[in-house]
C-alpha cells in the first residue's frame, strides 16, 4: 500500500500548493544542498521541510530530483515523483515512465499519478499515449497491488474516448478484478461510467442554414 503523508506533510504540501500558484521565482541551489535535500525525503522527521525546500526553489531543484528518482531508498524515488507532479518538465516524463517498473509499489503508484493528474500540467508536460498507454494498460491487468491497479485506471482512463485498447481494457477490469475497489475505479472511467460521461468530447454544432 502506498505510504500516507503525515499530517505536517500535508500542511507542507498545501503551503508549498500556495506559494506555487503565486507564482514564486525560483533561487539558485547549489547541486550539493540540493542532492541533500533529495537525501533527507527518505528521512521520516526530516521529509515535510526537505520536500517544502524543494518546492520552493521551484525549477531550479529539477535536476536534483530527477537525479533522486534513481536513489536507493524507494521513500525519496516515491517524493521524487511526488515533486514532479507539480514541477513536471517535458524532459522528465521519460524519467517517470521508466519508474512505472519500479519493484516498490508507492513508486510506481507515485510515477502513475504524475503522470496522470492534469492540476499542474502543461501541454507539453502531458505524456504521449503511445509512451505511456501499453505501460497503463499492463499496470491495470496485472500489478499485484491494488492501489498501483487502481492508479492506472485513471492513467488508462486518460485515453478512453480515442483509443478501443483503453476503453476495453478499463471494461475488462471492472467486470473481473479481484478487488472491489478497483473495480469500481475502473468502472468511473469505462465506458458508461460517470467520469466517462463527464469527460465525453461534445458533439459539434451544425452550422445553422
Amino acid at each position: 500500500m502506498p505510504a500516507t503523508d503525515s499530517p505536517e506533510e500535508a500542511r507542507a504540501r498545501a503551503d508549498v500548493r500556495e506559494e506555487a500558484s503565486a507564482d514564486v521565482q525560483a533561487e539558485a541551489l547549489p547541486d550539493v544542498q540540493a542532492d541533500t535535500l533529495v537525501h533527507a525525503l527518505g528521512s521520516e522527521p526530516r521529509r515535510p521541510e526537505a520536500f517544502r525546500e524543494l518546492m520552493r526553489h521551484g525549477p531550479a531543484a529539477i535536476p536534483a530530483i530527477r537525479r533522486g528518482l534513481r536513489h536507493p531508498h524507494p521513500r525519496v524515488r516515491e517524493q521524487c515523483c511526488n515533486l514532479l507532479d507539480h514541477l513536471l518538465v517535458p524532459e522528465a516524463l521519460d524519467d517517470l515512465i521508466a519508474l512505472l517498473d519500479d519493484q516498490a509499489a508507492p513508486v510506481r503508484y507515485a510515477a502513475l499519478h504524475a503522470l496522470s493528474c492534469d492540476r499542474c500540467k502543461t501541454d507539453a508536460c502531458r505524456p504521449d499515449s503511445a509512451a505511456v498507454l501499453p505501460h497503463g494498460i499492463h499496470l491495470l491487468h496485472h500489478d499485484p497491488d491494488a492501489h498501483v491497479r487502481a492508479m492506472a485506471a485513471e492513467l488508462v482512463g486518460r485515453w478512453v474516448h480515442t483509443h478501443p485498447e483503453a476503453a476495453a481494457a478499463l471494461t475488462l477490469v471492472h467486470e473481473t478484478d479481484p478487488s472491489p475497489t478497483v473495480r469500481k475505479k475502473a468502472g468511473w472511467y469505462a465506458p458508461g461510467g460517470p467520469i466517462h460521461r463527464r469527460t465525453a468530447p461534445r458533439p459539434r454544432r451544425r452550422d445553422r442554414r
